[in-house]
């Protein structure tokens, strides 16, 4: 049995799984389709803010310019961040003018095409996209390995907890003022987290 982690917390507590996104979370999907369906058909993000809003993307470390052309793979990391700032920015921007002084870590599609299948990927998010795709990807649910769920959950503020309705851990629902240091999971498996905000 998948061990599974599900939080209810107040409005404005959602914040704290921020960080979470940027370290990168494993999300299960289709994979062996392109970024494009998997942004929007998988993910349910909506195709005109995956096209304005999503300008930076790295594919296994490599900057992406067209989306129906990269291949998502099993066990691929794939890194979304909205616009940045300066030369850097301009420079990493999918499809912009400066695109031709990255040509050696531009992401190159090759190979035969592969079927597709349920795999998972690692997604990363960064700067304005956290707070803007977290809420929807934690509602959906994300897996983190055990013992990085571990050391997270031990590293939130004693009262974060006071911010949660409803707690419940593998199935079993948990008294929330309990002590929730009883919160743990084997560390070596995956877990599933979904947390939602009112």
């Amino acid at each position: 049995m998948e061990q599974s982690l599900y939080l209810s917390l107040k409005k404005n507590a959602l914040h704290h799984f921020f960080p979470l996104f940027e370290q990168g979370v494993i999300i299960t999907t289709l994979v062996g389709g392109n970024i494009q369906d998997l942004l929007s058909l998988h993910l349910g993000i909506p195709p005109e803010y995956v096209e304005n809003r999503i300008q930076t993307i790295f594919l296994d470390g490599k900057a992406v310019d067209s989306l129906k052309e990269a291949v998502v793979r099993d066990g691929s990391t794939l890194a979304l961040s909205a616009a940045m700032p300066g030369l850097v920015g301009a420079t990493l921007r999918r499809g912009g003018a400066f695109a031709s002084l990255r040509r050696s870590i531009t992401f190159a599609q090759g190979g035969e095409a592969i079927p597709q299948k349920e795999g998972r990927i690692v997604l990363k998010l960064f700067n304005l996209l956290v707070s803007e795709l977290g809420p929807h990807l934690l509602a959906q649910g994300v897996r983190l390995k055990g013992e990085e769920l571990n050391r997270f959950l031990g590293r939130l503020p004693k009262d974060f907890w006071d911010e949660c309705r409803e707690v419940v851990m593998n199935g079993l629902k948990m008294d929330v003022h309990s002590d929730m240091s009883t919160l743990w999971f084997e560390k070596d498996g995956l877990v599933l987290l979904k947390v939602t905000s009112m």
